[in-house]
């Protein structure tokens, strides 16, 4: 498989009122193109942090990061926002939708900052990716009209928009009941099935046995990686309806 990420003892420091905190401790783990992969663990272990530092929104305090062949270890932060903004697609827990700003308008916002992308190539982005979540017919409706696991999808669909190469999701179903839940959780299995990379947080163990790779995390370390050979097998059912809200 080709590697598209590349972690080589990783570790990170916090320092607050002269206090430090090893948030991670010698971190080493390769992330292959099209690989499912679930991050678990106790609060304060660790995940949010190595999800934060694959997502490049944080840089490691010690260590080597490859993305894609390329250093990403000691990268500026207008250089980890564009590469953000290229190859990379966050879902969070709590969706992050504007709220005066339509579904089209929110999916749409990643793309808006590229430069010389045609209106018609945006409008077709945007519409491909609101088809494949199954919300393109909520396209001019607002974020409060929607029920949670329809504006998670909505999220999905924005963080799909600018094709990246590996998607983050942490705890994206927390705030979400189980028959919502479990549609995002499908959608997710389906994404998988054609080929997109996703690496996922998240508490709950059911839902970390749907990816093909489980990571456990305890004290800033990784503690177990293994293969899930049932991932998928259990969970080709029929669509659940999302709930309207």
């Amino acid at each position: 498989m080709t590697a598209l990420i590349s972690l080589k003892n990783i570790s990170k420091t916090f320092l607050t009122e002269e206090i430090e905190t090893r948030a991670l401790n010698g971190i080493n783990l390769q992330i292959n193109k099209g690989e499912y992969i679930s991050l678990s663990g106790q609060s304060g272990c660790g995940k949010s942090t190595l999800l934060s530092l694959l997502g490049l929104l944080d840089s490691p305090t010690t260590g080597d990061y490859q993305l894609a062949e390329e250093d990403a270890s000691s990268l500026t932060r207008n250089q980890r926002a564009k590469i953000r903004s290229q190859q990379i697609g966050f879902v969070f827990q709590s969706f992050n939708l504007i709220s005066d700003l339509t579904v089209f308008e929110n999916v749409m916002l990643p793309l808006t900052y590229q430069t010389g992308l045609a209106k018609t190539v945006i409008e077709s982005k945007v519409n491909d990716v609101l088809e494949k979540v199954e919300m393109a017919h909520r396209k001019n409706h607002y974020p409060a009209q929607l029920s949670g696991g329809q504006q998670q999808r909505v999220a999905v669909a924005r963080a799909l928009v600018n094709d990246p190469a590996i998607i983050l999701a942490d705890e994206p179903t927390g705030n979400l009941d189980s028959k919502n839940a479990e549609a995002v959780l499908q959608l997710f299995d389906q994404l998988h099935q054609d080929g997109a990379t996703i690496c996922m947080v998240t508490h709950d163990p059911a839902s970390a046995q749907r990816a093909s790779r489980c990571l456990e995390m305890f004290d800033g370390q990784l503690i177990k990686d293994s293969i899930n050979h049932q991932a998928g097998s259990e969970h080709n059912v029929q669509p659940v309806e999302l709930a309207v809200g």
